[in-house]
């Protein structure tokens, strides 16, 4: 701003001022007494004693403009898909803005990028700079960026004290000004960039010590974080919000595809494509490498890219000289922060059975007490080399397992793979013998061979517990015992199956059933107990049974009947007599179905075998009634019933209540009838026995529509319906069907 003229105080000449030349000097004035003036552009003036002549001022220095850093590299040029998690950081890092805000600054957030399930090349920095590009408006005042090489091929992550001088010079501080001690640095990095709206971007970081010192103290700023390791205290002590970063959907995987080969190219080969995703298990790196190796070939099909993947694996996704560019050589960095040990315990995941693991199925199979292996498994998942699920369980991404298998096969000794597998396979049959004495106490003890030193079956209190473990574990327990017959290991490999087949009974898995008899069968050859023979035709005649395929069924049962007579034994004689009454039924002949079951019922008298005897009774009545001598069924059922409560057999109590509901509702006691079914039902429902709930469904609507309640014989028959279609019992689903319509005309 000008001044105006300075005066002296009480100057007469303050309200006439000449219009040229200096004012004339008052009487009395004395001569030090002078007027000055001053021209120039100042903001303050102070005037202390008298200055002679004129007084020129020179406007200070300005300070120099802030500078403002671009360091942000450019935008991924193929991104596909994550709209998802665009949306969420969002949400996150671009808070509402107060319409009485005149800067339109809102407040900034910390937020970790962090893979899950994928570890490497999942594309955590491509998601970081595509949100970054995509809102450069929201940081006039600049963005810094750092590459922290958390993991890297040079193995050398960047020290603090280099990230922060590098954020120093883009602030452009004179080196002669900036501290020799990294706190005075972070400090002064912190103070330059409080109150302006930038962004900065902490690349590939390792640990939660790289990225504290560049953390601005302003709530202005906006830091994005990107690694592989889900760095706790810098969510605990720092407040950053965790985005977990996943695979690709498959429709985001094939836009990346899309985006890479060309639309037309992936529409003409949809199944291909399919595959080539399913292979890739949607993992961004693994779906760029194989478009990378598909694109300078564009006659080539795509079946062949997607074969060459399903035969060389991981392999097919490898790169001899940019380690940048291999699958294998990205996910290896993620082992450079682990121990021996947790590297062991990563590499014998690879080659577990089944999908996913739990804490005590780890400890069985790594030799750890149980603490060191939970807590193992977290580092793993903190690492995004695991994916923690629902219930508890860990598991792997198809292509980390694969590269785990390798790891497994090229740094562990064989002796140690195929001692942990012994290990964790003992672990599941253990646990699984235990859970099917649960389910039916009544069948005859057939212990396993003991487990080996150090492996405890998991605890199970109760019925309930043994069915939820068994679905939860159904495919690993599956998988444990194609690996035991891959290790010749036949002894598991039999009471696998032995302890399965009651749970295969109760929730219908049919296919699961034949499969692991099969494979019994197999293994009976090479042991020596000859019932064990006989036992596993009978078994596997029933698993044919049940499936409606009753050539296959009759000549194993067959053949059971034939061993147990050469070798005398009464027991699997009455046990192959009681299954070929069942065979002989479905096959439309009762006669010979009865007649079966009396011959049972005879050996199980002979036997002193009570709750089988009860079986067999109920066998005959329930053949009876079917052959229309309802008397004698009735008799037999009733004495059935006394011998299962009075042995606590619930399961067979159920069995003989159905049968008598048959009987109730044929001899036209339809009352009758439904109150037998209905005390069936709560005792199948409470078995956990969804294959007979769904028969005893279907049974309980003839009733019901016989005494005209039509509503209640089309609810029972519509969930009896669904149950036949879950279980892939498509004749019975359609026979309901029909029941259904004709109720409805």
């Amino acid at each position: 701003m000008v001044t105006p003229e300075l005066r002296q105080p009480n100057d007469p000449a303050e309200n006439n001022p000449p219009e040229d030349g200096p004012p004339p000097r008052a009487a009395g004035d004395s001569p030090t007494q002078v007027r000055n003036t001053m021209s120039g552009t100042v903001d303050v003036v102070v005037q202390t004693g008298a200055v002679h002549g004129d007084l020129t001022l020179h406007a200070a220095p300005l300070p120099p403009a802030p500078v403002l850093p671009r360091q942000l590299p450019a935008a991924p040029g193929l991104f596909a898909g994550r709209s998802a998690e665009l949306a969420r950081l969002d949400r996150v890092l671009t808070a509402t803005t107060a319409p009485a805000d005149p800067a339109g600054a809102g407040q900034g957030a910390t937020v970790l990028v962090s893979a899950i399930g994928g570890a490497g090349g999942v594309g955590k920095t491509w998601l970081a700079l595509a949100w970054a590009h995509r809102h450069l408006d929201r940081f006039p005042d600049g963005q810094l960026f750092v590459d922290l090489h958390g993991f890297s091929p040079t193995g050398e992550s960047v020290r603090p004290a280099v990230a922060v001088r590098g954020f120093l010079d883009a602030l452009g501080v004179d080196p002669n000004r900036i501290p020799a001690d990294l706190d005075a640095q972070a400090a002064l990095y912190r103070s330059l960039v409080a109150g302006r709206r930038m962004l900065i971007v902490l690349d590939n970081a390792a640990t939660s010590d790289q990225v504290a010192p560049l953390l601005p103290g302003s709530p202005s700023c906006t830091v994005l974080v990107t690694g592989r390791h889900k760095l706790a205290s810098l969510i605990d002590r720092h407040g950053a919000r965790h985005l977990p970063l996943g695979t690709l959907t498959h429709e985001e995987a094939r836009g990346l595809l899309a985006a890479r080969l060309g639309t037309d190219r992936v529409a003409a080969e949809p199944d291909a494509v399919d595959e080539l995703i399913g292979l890739c298990g949607g993992h961004p790196l693994a779906l760029s490498i194989t478009a990378r190796t598909a694109e300078p070939h564009p006659d080539v099909a795509l079946a062949e890219a997607a074969a060459e993947l399903r035969d060389l694996g991981l392999e097919a996704l490898d790169h001899d000289t940019d380690p940048a560019a291999s699958l294998p050589t990205v996910l290896s960095w993620s082992l450079r922060h682990l121990t021996d040990t947790q590297r062991t315990v990563f590499a014998l995941l690879g080659i577990a059975p089944g999908p996913d693991t739990t804490p005590p199925a780890t400890a069985a199979l790594t030799d750890l007490p149980d603490r060191t292996a939970r807590r193992t498994l977290t580092t793993l998942e903190n690492a995004s080399l695991l994916e923690r699920r629902p219930g508890g369980r860990y598991a792997m991404h198809d292509l980390v397992r694969r590269y785990a298998t390798d790891t497994a096969h090229t740094t562990l000794p064989e002796h140690v793979r195929e001692a942990a597998l012994t290990r964790v396979g003992d672990f599941h049959l253990h646990t699984a013998h235990a859970a099917d004495r649960l389910l039916d106490p009544h069948l005859a003890l057939v212990r396993p061979e003991p487990p080996a030193p150090g492996v405890h079956p998991h605890p199970l209190p109760d019925t309930a517990a043994a069915l939820a473990w068994m679905a939860a574990e159904h495919a690993t327990l599956l998988a444990t015992q194609r690996t035991a017959a891959a290790l010749g290991h036949h002894s598991v490999v039999w009471h696998l199956a032995r302890n399965l087949n009651t749970f295969h009974q109760r929730r219908g898995h049919r296919h699961d059933a034949i499969t692991t008899w099969q494979a019994a069968l197999h293994a009976a050859d090479h042991l020596p107990d000859p019932a064990t023979h006989s036992r596993t035709h009978r078994l596997l005649g029933n698993a044919y049974s049940r499936l409606g395929l009753h050539e296959q069924a009759t000549t194993h049962l067959e053949q059971a009947l034939h061993l147990a007579l050469r070798h005398h034994d009464l027991t699997e004689q009455a046990h192959s007599h009681q299954v070929l009454a069942v065979a002989w039924e479905q096959r439309g002949d009762d006669r010979q179905a009865l007649e079966h079951a009396h011959h049972a019922l005879d050996l199980y008298r002979a036997l002193d075998l009570p709750v089988w005897e009860a079986e067999a009774l109920n066998s005959v009545g329930w053949h009876a009634a079917h052959l229309g001598r309802f008397d004698t069924a009735r008799e037999h059922c009733q004495a059935a019933l006394t011998l299962h409560r009075h042995h606590h057999n619930p399961d067979g109590e159920a069995d003989t209540l159905d049968s008598l509901g048959y009987i109730a509702h044929h001899t036209g006691d339809h009352h009758q009838a439904l109150d037998h079914y209905h005390q069936a039902l709560t005792l199948y429902r409470g078995l956990g026995d969804a294959y007979t709930v769904a028969e005893n469904l279907d049974s309980v609507g003839h009733p019901h529509a016989a005494l005209g309640r039509h509503e209640q014989a089309r609810t029972v028959w519509r969930e009896a319906l669904e149950l036949y279609r879950e279980q892939g019992r498509d004749a019975d689903a359609d026979r309901v069907q029909r029941q259904l319509d004709d109720l409805d005309l």
